[in-house]
């Protein structure tokens, strides 16, 4: 794949998003959560079982995670479901996965 360069230096403001954006995979309980929801969608209890976390933790991330709509939510009765929706996102995800995975 061919990567076009960058030619000129990011503004702040778009450099503070992305630099916001590579934070939130700095834990590893939120890049566990997300590598389970790209498969689809999950509720808290789910998530903390399959990630090994106490629930309150997983709401916790998802809090963060939404905030910086990387996760949706979406209320079925009682319980909230959250998935990643955003191509871009796991898109991303993917890469760092395979980038680190070759190495």
């Amino acid at each position: 794949m061919k990567h076009r360069p960058i030619t000129i230096a990011l503004d702040e403001h778009t450099a503070a998003h992305v630099a916001e954006l590579f934070r939130s995979f700095s834990d590893t309980s939120r890049v566990r959560i997300v590598s389970v929801l790209v498969n689809g969608k999950m509720n808290v209890s789910a998530l903390a079982q399959a990630v090994g976390i106490s629930e309150s933790a997983v709401s916790h991330h998802m809090r963060g995670l939404r905030q910086m709509r990387l996760v949706t939510s979406r209320k079925e009765g009682k319980e909230v479901y959250y998935s990643v929706e955003d191509e871009h996102i796991i898109h991303l995800f993917q890469q760092g996965v395979k980038h680190v995975q070759d190495e």
